[in-house]
């Protein structure tokens, strides 16, 4: 049922039109990455035998496209039933959940690995991981224990109004913090262990390692620092509230640093551990010894 609000009409339109250029922006830049990394996806997981990580990486690559369309859908001008409204909406809030989940579990192996397979350190990271992400998840379901999404038809032009107690927006928005704990915790131990090993080995084999294990992590962690600065951000009274440009722009970066990090830089991670491993397998056959980080593979 479409409703028309008691909101200042123009600054509401301008504000959702400029938004859903980024929106729309997000959802191609996942279904581009897509497209570019196809090649070594076929090569790399496809046509390998499968394991838990092929499973993870297809789970995170897809949803990622499955979330792109559902985003294109919902700022399409046509008119939507309120219940769609409010899925679209779920589907929003709990994807980040899901995802940051199996991609810690992408990290538990990758840093396990690196570890040489330390059973001690498995099982601290497993708890660690299910901690934050059970706290993430239990913040949502309070959060949106009232949430209702209800379609505003303003002649013809159609949006999306949440309505949700404003600490229950914030308790949404701040579940990202329990992730963050998670996310410096990966990523000082894989700094650490990998300037472990480099100050060990001053090889050139070493340096590639170093270059490996550290590049797509600290990318991936900038792009999700970033993304949980802007989403604790717009907990701010001047941004939620705000229809100006800069609360406008400051939206739409948010929007894309998530996508940037679920599900553009979060499936590249296997990617590169994938490519590093069949380059020690191509080595291994002119008779160069493979490192312990081939154990990664097993999933």
């Amino acid at each position: 049922m479409s409703m028309v609000p008691d909101v200042p009409v123009v600054p509401l339109i301008s504000s959702s039109s400029f938004i859903n250029y980024f929106v729309a922006a997000s959802s191609t830049v996942v279904v581009y990455d897509w497209a570019l990394t196809f090649g070594q996806e076929f090569e790399l997981i496809l046509r390998k035998r499968w394991s838990f990580m092929s499973v993870l990486y297809i789970c995170v690559r897809y949803i990622g496209i499955i979330f792109s369309a559902i985003n294109i859908l919902s700022i399409l001008p046509f008119s939507i039933t309120d219940v769609v409204r409010t899925i679209i909406w779920y589907v929003g809030t709990w994807t980040p959940v899901i995802v940051n989940a199996l991609l810690g579990v992408t990290m538990i192996a990758r840093i396990n690995a690196m570890y040489l397979g330390s059973r001690k350190l498995l099982i601290f990271l497993a708890v660690t991981l299910l901690a934050c992400t059970i706290t993430s998840g239990v913040m949502v379901v309070i959060g949106n224990l009232t949430v209702s999404a209800q379609e505003a038809d303003f002649s013809g032009y159609y949006i999306c109004m949440d309505s949700m107690d404003m600490y229950m927006t914030n308790l949404t928005y701040e579940s990202v913090i329990s992730t963050a704990v998670w996310e410096i915790l990966a990523l000082f131990l894989t700094v650490w262990i990998v300037m472990k090993h480099f100050r060990q080995s001053r090889t050139g084999s070493a340096i590639e390692r170093f270059k490996m294990l550290t590049q797509s992590h600290v990318l991936y962690f900038l792009a999700f620092a970033a993304m949980a600065f802007l989403r604790i951000g717009s907990v701010s009274l001047n941004i939620m509230n705000s229809f100006s440009m800069g609360s406008n722009v400051f939206s739409g970066i948010w929007a894309i640093a998530e996508v940037l990090q679920l599900f553009v830089l979060g499936p590249r991670l296997i990617l590169s551990i994938r490519e590093y491993h069949a380059k020690l397998l191509a080595r291994s056959d002119r008779g160069i010894a493979m490192t312990s980080i081939s154990a990664y593979q097993s999933g």
